[in-house]
């Protein structure tokens, strides 16, 4: 799965944190791809950001989504027996990338706003295309949100944070003010982003959230499936 991210207002490394989330635990491969380093004059600055993605195994590609050569670097993802999603915001350059691809100009494209670098939806549904390369792309609708169905783990898009919490004093830390805690102190310390690991937190407790959500939706659709069953047998049982 391509997450496709421009590199200007579109660029935010906690929502790429998001997306490798949910990426993972669909069982899907991330690759993450930043577009538009061609209007970019800090690209390598943007990718040191990314440092904790990287060193989680995500691959990361710097391209000009208009370039047939630069897109060319993506080429170990798109040969035969190979489906790719793109996933991202609007305007980031899903089909514009997709049309670089091809070698023709299949999607429809629009300029993004200047004011936030927002796209305009101009792709409504997803799309299964074959690649010359022999594999399949698939290209989505941009994604104005990202929500978790509880079913996700954070652990390795985290993985940092996870090592760390190992050498905590209590086993149940939670990493707040427990005397101990490895990972408040490597906050202090300045080994580990205090703002990447509110995001750990914020997303923690979103999961903690979902789950439960889940949970209980889950066993009020077992109570209508076991009324039903049961107005079912009282009504064979009455012939």
């Amino acid at each position: 799965m391509l997450v496709v991210v421009g590199l200007d207002q579109d660029f935010n490394p906690r929502r790429i944190e998001r997306y490798l989330v949910l990426i993972r635990a669909s069982g899907a491969d991330p690759v993450l791809v930043l577009t538009k380093a061609d209007e970019c004059e800090i690209v390598q600055d943007c990718i040191d950001l990314l440092l904790e993605v990287e060193e989680s195994g995500v691959p990361i590609h710097a391209i000009n989504a208009k370039d047939k050569a630069s897109v060319a670097e993506l080429a170990p993802y798109l040969g035969p027996g190979h489906t790719v999603v793109l996933v991202g915001s609007s305007g980031a350059g899903k089909s514009t990338l997709t049309n670089t691809l091809l070698g023709r100009e299949k999607m429809k494209t629009n300029t993004v706003r200047s004011n936030d670098s927002r796209g305009r939806h101009t792709t409504t549904s997803r799309v299964l295309t074959p690649l010359p390369q022999g594999g399949c792309l698939i290209d989505t609708p941009g994604m104005r949100e990202v929500k978790f169905s509880g079913d996700e783990d954070i652990v390795d898009a985290f993985e940092d944070i996870e090592a760390l919490a190992t050498g905590c004093r209590f086993r149940d830390c939670v990493h707040g003010n427990e005397p101990g805690c490895a990972v408040q102190a490597a906050i202090e310390e300045g080994t580990l982003d205090e703002a990447r690991f509110m995001h750990f937190v914020k997303l923690r407790d979103e999961l903690e959230a979902a789950a439960v959500t889940q949970a209980q939706r889950r066993a009020e659709e077992a109570l209508l499936q076991k009324a039903a069953h049961k107005r079912n047998k009282d009504k064979l049982g009455r012939r």
